[in-house]
């Protein structure tokens, strides 16, 4: 009896067992697919479609390929463990279908005519893929075992272990087509280099123009234990349909060797499967066996095409094991002892997939053995050269000097803000909105300009002059205080207009996206996207400098460090709301002291800018400076709305950003100078004109890394013997207190005391009436 089937595997009717035995091999042998949670009907249709009964086998030249890839992964591990016994490498095998699998995304990538394909992922059998996939030179890799350190010249860097670096190559398709391959730079911590990965294909995307998701494809191999443990990869899938980040979906690659280190599922995740928090983007899921490399290569291909005719995110799951220990001198049989019992009696994937090719007549043993043996012959050949051949070089950037002139002309300065003024015909502006506009302008005709207008002024002026402008942050395009209304909404239709986008046909983009509820993923995103980006201004904006610690790891890991281990570029700019203003320990501080105390070597610019012209200058000292650093700016808050910070017209259109503002009164004998940053200034300069005060000088330090020595010494020169007191608003174990008070005696020779609260644990008090007293009995000793 026949049945009617809906078109399953393109029949219309079928038997009973027919349409058992369809399914079946679809679903219920070596590779299981979840998609039934995706609520596009469409999207569900599709792969059915592509599963069932249609997924054509693979013919001779496919199979014989296989194994030339299992093959050489096999034979990289054994090599290794042979030839450096106990080193440190992170052993793929048990997962070596992943080479096969890599090698296919790559074939399908470069069929399909796309240009580049970015690979981030963590230590687990990344020099194999660097070796096998990416195609990086085995002699140089195996210099790392042998510790022949990259000559870098007489400056030198740290550098970093093997099993981090990243590389280019170019990867060739049995077709004749190629693509570009590249596998980010990474740290040690697990789904850290996800949102980095993520930026920087979105930043070659922006580059290539419109459509350009069918011309870089992501790729992120995980493992099992961090994709289901760490929350950075939730916060990436979130990232991934959102305007100002999607990047057209990207190919997650989970490597499941079902044990994390030494904790197994049962310990390491509350979801059924590693993979259930990618249902969260409902994407689909194929769950194949790693010992069928045959399947993995089938569902590699359905995986990618889906991606191209949905261009959203999908998982493969790559059922496998580790044949090793977490790493090759560790002991799994202590945690793991019956699970080892099974993998050491277990033949490697290789060897499994090469008796089936016998079986079916693929291949013979002496075609098996010459494959084999031409691979181990390169090898030995690589290894031979590997005490002869030089070390590789890699290049440190040369000191560039600043930017000369950041400053713009007034005709400049005045288009901008008259464009920045025009909305589209029948758009309403908000009327609260457009009051607070029609007093920015206001200020502009009087002579000054606010703070955000001063920032559009750097934006705007970067935008004319070809350099792409990409803030992002939460509430970003608003302001956390309202000050800046990048994007402005039509009271009526909440239609966006980005007046900055409208400033002249040949500008470049200006691009202001309200980030998702992240600091973690967020800010890794920008450093990728600065990474890639090397001729636009990226800033990253914290709601508030204190929730900047949420994207620690991507600070300590890649801002700061970035260079120095990888000779990795990025400026990328950190705008950190700071001040102490009665709002508790949680809305006070962007943690100075933690930036100055990992600042070193030039790694940082790190500057807290007191007027609009300051920080239109630093803007743009940014964006021009061809040696990029990451720049960490301390912003202000109720400075936002003190008149007293705004600068004149004539501060724009002449001049550069200043490291130090001495003081510009005319005093008489000065027994004392008060040096600080950021808004105590503004306090002190009160409290001094409120009594009289005319024998104390104040002079601000608007750079405080790099240490700008000589702007100090001239600041102080006019000032003789006087005492030198730093003031700061921090606790005496915040702030920058203990980075000046060696930096002044270090570079400056001198200085007597500090004025700060007292230490504390928190960075702030939770009472505004407490806060007030302290404040008031700061400001004052300052002076007595």
């Amino acid at each position: 009896r026949e049945f009617a089937t809906g078109g399953l595997a393109g029949r219309t009717r079928m038997t009973l067992g027919e349409i058992l035995g369809v399914l079946r091999d679809a679903y219920c042998r070596t590779t299981g697919i979840e998609y039934m949670h995706i609520q596009e009907a469409d999207q569900k249709a599709w792969i059915q479609e592509h599963v069932e009964g249609t997924t054509p086998e693979l013919d001779d030249a496919e199979r014989r390929r296989i194994l030339e890839r299992l093959n050489a992964a096999e034979a990289f591990e054994r090599f290794l463990h042979t030839k450096y016994l106990g080193a440190k490498r992170f052993s793929l095998e048990g997962a070596e279908s992943l080479v096969p699998l890599l090698d296919t995304l790559l074939d399908e990538a470069a069929d399909f005519g796309m240009e580049h394909a970015a690979i981030g992922m963590a230590h687990r059998g990344r020099l194999n893929v660097l070796a096998n996939v990416v195609g990086k030179e085995l002699t140089e890799i195996f210099q790392t075992f042998e510790g022949v350190e990259p000559e870098a010249g007489e400056e030198g860097f740290s550098g970093d272990v093997k099993y981090h670096l990243g590389a280019t190559g170019r990867h060739a398709s049995p077709s004749g087509t190629s693509i570009e391959v590249s596998v980010a730079n990474n740290p040690s911590h697990l789904e850290a280099v996800d949102p980095v990965l993520e930026g920087i294909v979105k930043a070659k995307q922006d580059a290539r123009g419109d459509g350009a998701e069918d011309l870089v494809l992501p790729i992120l191999v995980h493992g099992d234990a961090a994709f289901a443990g760490q929350g950075v990869v939730a916060e990436t899938f979130n990232l991934s349909q959102l305007e100002g980040y999607a990047t057209g979906g990207t190919i997650h690659v989970v490597v499941n060797n079902q044990v994390g280190f030494t904790t197994g599922p049962v310990h390491a995740r509350s979801s059924q499967y590693a993979t259930d928090v990618a249902k969260m983007v409902q994407a689909p899921i194929f769950h194949v066996n790693g010992d069928d490399p045959e399947a993995v290569v089938r569902a590699t291909r359905i995986a990618f095409r889906f991606r191209q005719a949905f261009h959203k995110d999908v998982v493969i799951d790559l059922v496998c094991y580790r044949r090793l220990g977490h790493n090759e001198g560790d002991e799994p049989t202590y945690t793991q002892p019956r699970m080892y019992a099974l993998i050491d009696a277990r033949p490697s994937v290789r060897d499994l997939y090469l008796e089936r090719l016998r079986r079916t007549g693929v291949i013979t043993d002496d075609e098996a053995e010459a494959v084999a043996r031409r691979f181990r012959e390169m090898l030995d050949a690589a290894f031979a050269a590997t005490r002869t051949e030089p070390p590789p070089t890699v290049t440190i950037a040369i000191e560039v000097p600043e930017p000369e002139v950041t400053a713009i002309d007034r005709q400049t300065l005045e288009r901008i803000e008259v464009r920045l003024r025009e909305v589209p015909e029948g758009f309403t502006v908000h009327p609260k909105l457009q009051r607070i506009l029609d007093a920015r302008h206001e200020r502009f005709v009087s002579g000054v300009l606010d703070w955000g207008l001063a920032e559009a002024e750097a934006f705007g002026s970067l935008a004319l002059e070809g350099r792409r402008v990409r803030l992002a942050g939460e509430d970003s395009s608003r302001g956390t205080f309202s000050q800046r209304h990048a994007v402005l909404v039509d009271y009526r239709t909440e239609e966006r207009y980005v007046p900055l986008r409208h400033l002249a046909p040949d500008q470049a983009p200006v691009d202001v996206v309200d980030s998702l509820l992240s600091e973690f993923a967020a800010l890794g995103f920008e450093y990728g996207y600065s990474v890639e980006a090397t001729d636009a201004l990226v800033l990253w904006e914290a709601q508030y400098g204190d929730f900047a610690n949420g994207a620690q790891v991507i600070i300590d890991q890649f801002v700061v460090s970035g260079y120095d281990k990888w000779l990795q570029e990025s400026g990328v700019t950190l705008l950190l709301p700071h001040g102490f203003e009665g709002q508790g320990p949680e809305h006070s501080s962007a943690r100075l002291e933690r930036f100055l105390q990992m600042a070193a070597e030039g790694n940082l610019r790190i500057a807290v800018p007191t007027t609009t012209a300051q920080y239109f200058h630093v803007l743009r000292r940014q964006a021009l400076w061809e040696q990029r650093r990451p720049l960490v700016l301390l912003t202000p808050k109720s400075l936002l709305r003190h008149a007293a910070t705004y600068s004149p017209i004539e501060e724009f259109t002449a001049g550069r950003f200043r490291k130090v503002i001495g003081d510009s009164r005319a005093l008489r004998a000065v027994r004392r100078v008060l040096l600080c940053t950021g808004k105590i200034f503004y306090e002190l300069d009160a409290y001094r004109d409120e009594h009289g005060i005319d024998d104390v000088a104040i002079v601000r330090v608007e750079q405080l890394y790099p240490f700008p020595t000589d702007e100090t010494l001239d600041a102080l020169e006019p000032y003789g013997d006087a005492e030198i007191v730093w003031v700061q608003e921090e606790p005496g174990n915040m702030g920058a207190w203990r980075f000046m008070s060696r930096a002044l005696f270090a570079e400056v020779g001198r200085i007597t005391r500090g004025i700060y609260r007292p230490e504390s644990a928190s960075p702030a008090t939770g009472s505004s009436r407490v806060h007030a007293q302290e404040q008031r009995r700061l400001v004052e000793r300052a002076f007595s």
